[in-house]
């Protein structure tokens, strides 16, 4: 099977409910933006040590549930296709508070800001928080775009709620690597 197809030569490519629309479009930017995050946190999965299997699977399930958000993300809202797609709720942000307590649970009082560094895992889980806040950014800018007053869809605000709480996962997964490599976090004193 070719890996290209050449359909979107011309600035246009497929949503999951059929429309073509253009590669600029908010939806695509928004989908696009969430596989960098995944993408990001692939890296952030590979930079753990091989003793991290619970935090490795932790992460895998976050990606799996990035997925589950973009499929969303690549559907027209009430498209006939929305029926095939698993429904997003308010779980996997839930999952992500309890990893957040866990980790939090064990690390130092955090009395400055902290700077993106540390230990590689560290510093690309900050990056994943980063991208992270950029896809949430992306991901209001469409509901404001396609819904304008009338507000995001359930669906939309538990994907909203979920990047939100992913961002503060990564802040804490970051502080937490270096914490358990021995490694202090990297300080602003200003």
């Amino acid at each position: 099977m070719k890996i290209y197809t050449g359909t979107g030569d011309r600035g246009k490519t497929s949503l999951f409910s059929g429309e073509r629309v253009s590669k600029s479009s908010p939806r695509i930017e928004a989908y696009g933006d969430l596989d960098e995050l995944n993408s990001v946190i692939g890296a952030v999965a590979a930079s753990l040590d091989p003793g991290d299997e619970a935090l490795t699977d932790e992460i895998r399930n976050i990606q799996t549930m990035l997925l589950a958000a973009g499929a969303w993300l690549a559907t027209t809202p009430g498209a006939a296709s929305t029926r095939f797609l698993k429904p997003f709720t308010m779980h996997p942000a839930e999952s992500l508070e309890g990893a957040i307590d866990r980790m939090n649970a064990v690390l130092p009082e955090l009395k400055h800001f902290v700077v993106p560094g540390g230990h590689l895992s560290a510093s690309l889980a900050h990056m994943a928080r980063t991208v992270c806040r950029r896809t949430e950014r992306r991901v209001i800018e469409l509901v404001d775009h396609e819904d304008g007053e009338s507000g995001p869809s359930e669906t939309m605000k538990h994907i909203l709620v979920f990047l939100n709480r992913l961002s503060d996962y990564f802040f804490v997964l970051a502080r937490f690597c270096n914490h358990s490599r021995g490694q202090a976090d990297v300080l602003w004193k200003g």
